[in-house]
């Protein structure tokens, strides 16, 4: 439902639906390299074949480096997308269930679904800034739970989780034999304290792509941090009867950008501190209209109108001033909406403009009955 809307809108002047990062040319990434002529002949000149189904040796060397594990524990794939997909098909299997946080980015409900797992959702809740309740996982957890997933930075709210409650959610998973999964295609953006990747953990399934911190979502690029072999070798006897590999120029690119990913992800820092502080100052002047928690990490801010209207409706308005939000229905949230904050450093000031005058006309509006 999220992808139909965007694409229906894709027209709109200002794409503020979206969850990616700054964009990005080919000529950009090769000029990282520092001899960008020598990197378009590599690129020219490489063979269109089958990569290894685990991703190329040097590209997943780059990957390890920059997660700080070793290179074997890495396996590639298309975006972080099919990452999950492998994820929930291998934990599939009669009478099982897997937790999930709600909201959340709709592949991680809707895959387990699909393979007719259980889902189990514990609530990430605005009055408590959508932190996890660490209890509430507690209860939902039991011998037939498989899997256990987390996502921070959180899509679409923006929250995080700390070091210490991932520790504890990771040796709570542990000591149950439940296998702890971290989305963290966000991950390092932050407005906040930052937080380290859950890499860092011994049992823990980490889940990143190039497609949102990095924001290189064209290259359709993702990796799994699995240390467990068994695991591993089942994702990837998964992949050869799905995708197979990713193309060799798209693993060119991305290694690329994986080892120059501190100018990357400058890049994505600066566009997205400059783009909050003017998205935070129209949600300053938005009262009452619409409320938020404002996002402690990530591209994307979760906004809620403050009468609990429909946020379609608003969405659909917004489209008359060329702005494209992502209405909150998608994720069973038909009060909020999502903003993305990660694009067009060139626009974003006057699509904050068109925004606040929006809210403005909205404001004046007779109340709701």
């Amino acid at each position: 439902m999220l992808d139909q809307w965007l694409q229906e809108h894709a027209g709109a002047e200002f794409d503020l639906g979206s969850s990616t990062g700054p964009r990005w040319t080919v000529g950009e990434l090769l000029a990282l390299t520092g001899d960008a002529d020598r990197a378009a002949r590599e690129l020219l000149n490489l063979r269109v074949h089958y990569p290894p189904t685990a991703g190329a040796a040097s590209l997943r060397e780059a990957i390890a480096a920059m997660q700080g594990v070793e290179p074997g524990a890495i396996a590639v794939f298309s975006g972080g997308g099919e990452a999950l997909f492998h994820l929930f098909y291998v934990a599939a299997e009669p009478g099982a269930n897997v937790i999930v946080p709600h909201p959340c980015y709709p592949a991680h409900e809707v895959l387990p679904e699909a393979f007719g797992l259980e889902v189990r959702r514990y609530h990430l809740r605005r009055e408590n800034a959508y932190a996890v309740d660490l209890d509430e996982v507690k209860r939902l957890a039991d011998r037939n739970t498989k899997l256990l997933l987390v996502n921070s930075p959180h899509n679409p709210t923006g929250s995080t989780v700390s070091d210490a409650e991932m520790q504890a959610l990771h040796d709570f998973a542990a000591e149950r034999g439940i296998q702890f999964v971290s989305d963290e295609v966000f991950h390092p953006i932050y407005h906040g304290p930052a937080t380290q990747s859950a890499a860092r953990l011994p049992q823990a399934t980490v889940v990143g792509d190039l497609s949102k911190a990095l924001a290189l979502g064209g290259l359709r690029l993702g990796w799994m941090v699995e240390r467990d072999a068994a695991r591993r070798h089942a994702y990837l006897n998964s992949r050869e009867y799905v995708t197979v590999s990713n193309t060799p120029m798209g693993e060119l690119l991305g290694e690329i950008a994986i080892r120059h990913h501190a100018q990357v992800l400058a890049r994505t820092r600066a566009v997205t501190q400059a783009n909050l502080k003017l998205l935070e100052a129209v949600m300053a002047e938005s009262t009452p209209v619409l409320d938020w928690v404002r996002p402690a990490g990530g591209m994307t801010a979760w906004v809620r109108l403050a009468d609990g209207g429909a946020a379609r409706a608003f969405c659909l308005e917004a489209l008359n001033y060329g702005l494209l939000l992502a209405p909150g229905e998608g994720w069973g949230f038909p009060d909020h909406f999502r903003v993305g904050f990660g694009v067009g450093p060139d626009w974003y000031p006057r699509a904050m403009q068109r925004f606040a005058a929006l809210i403005q006309a909205q404001a004046g509006r007779p109340a709701r009955a």
